[in-house]
């Protein structure tokens, strides 16, 4: 089984409040509980949603479960520091792999989730990327084997080092979905994606 692990440990400093708590739209969920909704399918067994900076007004705001929490106390280094610290909270030796979520790029279908798991299991590569139009996009799966490289990957450079070192065994797995690169992180980006959509 994979995990789900959902990335919204950073400071959301240009949205103006926490990412994981704006609405996808009017009186719609927010971006976390997308995610968190999308991501319950049956290769996921496991599901850490990674926080950092609004720990205490996220978990507030959403009653999470506290077993699904891992708090990164060092959000202020970066992405990296936040795969790090879900890789550690998960069991040891139970997870086929990750497949890691960004809380600013909420605009993701089950189906493409789906997808994404069944691509990784039946091709057996070690990294499974979504693509739109050639350009790759989020959420991207790490398997287990790599959990020691993503532990050891520098903040600099972060998880693209280890896609780099596996650049032939990466999967690239083509959607038209354009969530998948739409960065929604401040109130402009937001509003034009909920337009075109």
């Amino acid at each position: 089984m994979l995990a789900a692990v959902i990335l919204s440990g950073g400071e959301s400093s240009r949205m103006g409040s926490p990412k994981a708590l704006v609405p996808l739209g009017a009186g719609g969920q927010t971006f976390l509980e997308h995610l968190l909704e999308i991501t319950r399918q049956p290769k996921i067994g496991w599901t850490r949603v990674v926080l950092g900076k609004h720990t205490a007004e996220v978990s507030r705001a959403l009653s999470l479960d506290p077993a699904s929490i891992v708090v990164n106390q060092n959000w202020q280094q970066g992405q990296i520091s936040s795969i790090q610290a879900a890789i550690r909270a998960l069991p040891e030796g139970q997870t086929d792999g990750v497949m890691l979520f960004l809380v600013d790029h909420p605009l993701i279908s089950a189906a493409l989730v789906g997808q994404l798991a069944a691509e990784f299991y039946n091709s057996g590569r070690p990294i499974v990327v979504p693509t739109l139009h050639g350009k790759r996009g989020h959420p991207v799966i790490f398997a287990a084997r790599l959990y020691a490289e993503l532990l050891a990957a520098s903040p600099e450079k972060g998880a693209r080092e280890v896609v780099w070192a596996h650049a032939s065994e990466v999967l690239e797995v083509p959607t038209v979905e354009e969530g998948i690169v739409l960065n929604l992180n401040d109130p402009e980006a937001l509003r034009k994606a909920l337009e075109r959509g």
